[in-house]
């Protein structure tokens, strides 16, 4: 563990103490909840003057109802869960929401179930051709009506000629019982965070068809997330718990060793409950499929990579809510811009990161480019909105989003 510097515990001293010391952070059994769980167990919070409660919780909706009624105080949470809540698409009525800082990139999954894999579907191509011309509809599940595996799955399915809204049927499923679903054949495949798609490898329940990084490289996934009250109330609390964060997120990518700790950490009955041999090799980097394919992925989940993945970068909050358009889940594009400017807390998380030494990109905007070739650098979000040939009917009823 490093130990904070003089400027970084300057900010928990004297007027800049945290106005709450004890925190109830929920969590999902998820790898990506690492650096949350790093920062409360090995003495990361506690030199900022914090103590981290970890609440686990049993589905992304119950995360939510927590986090907005004040039962948590911060939490381990879908990109996609903080804009719906902030527009009013998810729960019961809209709440002003805060992203701290992202959590990870990259590293979730999409799999196909065993029957798929025995029948050879086991490519892109086969999977559209079955889709179109199987009599039964496909099932897949994603884990929250407007998260991360929501968007991934839907992007890639169109991505190869599929319409996740009329080809396939979509359902939600907590993180944790995707595999017992696809083992009981409830489901045809899924989109999810490790370990859940190692695992399903792991037990011969099917394949890895493809990595969500090779959707869209370095991807945004994981978020700190809030409610706006909480930060504006606890200004100086905020930013510790960035600062705690951050510096287990570095300590994380320091050297091989510290994931491999990382993964044994995580394997426990208080956070992902699963055998240590399903975290690690995807924690490091090493696929295989299980359709006999293994490789070195260089775009494996990252946690810091010198605070680029940290960065609360406003394209990426964009994008959400271009997704959020494109599928029916919005009627009207929303002000991309100023909603994602009032969201991310780009000054508390500045002030964080500059205390501990760790660089700021120059712009909040970056540019990638995603699995079908599009362009994405938040230049004009209404337009990317309305660029893709497969979306949602202008007539069709929106999406349910409140479960």
């Amino acid at each position: 563990m490093n130990t904070p510097s003089n400027d970084a515990l300057a900010w928990v001293a004297g007027s800049d103490a945290p106005e709450k010391n004890v925190l109830d952070v929920g969590f999902m059994a998820l790898t990506d909840c690492a650096s949350l769980v790093v920062a409360a167990t090995q003495g990361f919070a506690q030199p900022y003057g914090l103590t981290l409660n970890l609440k686990r919780q049993s589905s992304w909706a119950n995360l939510r109802d927590k986090l907005v009624s004040g039962e948590l105080d911060a939490a381990h949470s879908l990109y996609g869960l903080i804009y719906a809540v902030q527009l009013g698409i998810s729960g019961n009525t809209a709440t002003d929401m805060a992203v701290l800082m992202g959590m990870n990139q990259n590293g979730q999954s999409i799999n196909l179930s065993r029957a798929l894999q025995d029948a050879n579907v086991t490519t892109p191509e086969a999977l559209e051709r079955h889709a179109h011309q199987s009599r039964t509809q496909l099932t897949f599940a994603q884990t929250f009506p407007t998260g991360t595996h929501a968007m991934w799955l839907y992007y890639w399915l169109a991505s190869q000629g599929v319409h996740p809204l009329n080809d396939v049927n979509s359902v939600v499923v907590p993180p944790s019982q995707m595999v017992a679903h696809l083992q009981a054949g409830r489901i045809d495949g899924f989109c999810v965070g490790e370990p859940w798609c190692a695992s399903a490898v792991h037990q011969g329940l099917g394949f890895t068809v493809a990595t969500t990084q090779a959707i869209w490289p370095d991807h945004p996934e994981k978020v700190l997330g809030c409610t706006r009250e909480f930060v504006e109330q606890n200004p100086n609390t905020a930013r510790a718990l960035v600062m705690a964060v951050l510096e287990a997120s570095r300590f994380i990518e320091q050297n091989q060793e510290n994931r491999r700790s990382t993964a044994q950490l995580l394997s426990g009955r208080d956070y992902l409950d699963t055998p240590a041999a399903c975290i690690e090799p995807r924690l490091l980097g090493e696929y295989e499929d299980g359709l006999g394919n293994q490789w070195h992925d260089h775009h494996a989940v990252r946690f810091h990579h010198g605070g680029e993945v940290n960065w609360p970068w406003l394209s990426d909050g964009m994008w959400f809510m271009t997704q959020f358009r494109r599928w029916g889940l919005l009627r009207e594009d929303p002000d991309y811009l100023a909603v994602a400017r009032h969201v991310q807390q780009l000054e508390l998380y500045t002030q964080a990161a500059n205390a501990l030494g760790i660089a700021v990109p120059a712009s909040a905007m970056r540019s990638s480019q995603l699995i079908d070739g599009k362009i994405w650098d938040g230049s004009d979000p209404a337009g990317y909105a309305r660029s893709f040939s497969l979306h949602a009917r202008a007539d069709s009823t929106p999406l349910h989003a409140s479960r």
